[in-house]
């Protein structure tokens, strides 16, 4: 079972990532762009997925992955019970929301070499 320390430590070792409070939810950002955020009881886990492909998503496994709520559907976001993820695909998920917010030449050092370093990979 993955954490929110788990998500912590994997999203603040990203560049330009930093952690917010917003209205008691703790929310991961790359400038005003969340990437990730969590329930107030930090059991579900929202976090940036390519919209076109988040039907697939939630089909593969409707246990764990949950649609964005109605509010939030415009975006490209999906959820994702914490309880049921493991520390290797809450690394891919978090990495992958933040490529989506981060400029592609920071993904680029980031993926090269510079970042992997950082995070232990």
């Amino acid at each position: 079972m993955v954490t929110i320390d788990d998500v912590r430590a994997v999203a603040l070792a990203l560049p330009r990532a930093y952690e917010a409070l917003v209205r008691d939810r703790v929310k991961f950002r790359v400038g005003q762009i969340v990437f990730a955020a969590f329930s107030r009881d930090e059991t579900i886990m929202g976090f940036g997925f390519p919209r076109e492909e988040r039907a697939g998503l939630i089909a593969s496994d409707p246990e764990k992955f949950l649609p964005p709520l109605p509010a939030d559907e415009r975006y490209q976001w999906v959820r994702v019970r914490l309880a049921l993820l493991d520390a290797d695909e809450m690394r891919e998920l978090i990495t992958d929301a933040w490529r989506m917010c981060v400029p592609k030449k920071v993904a680029a050092e980031y993926d090269s070499g510079i970042g992997a370093v950082k995070d232990g990979r």
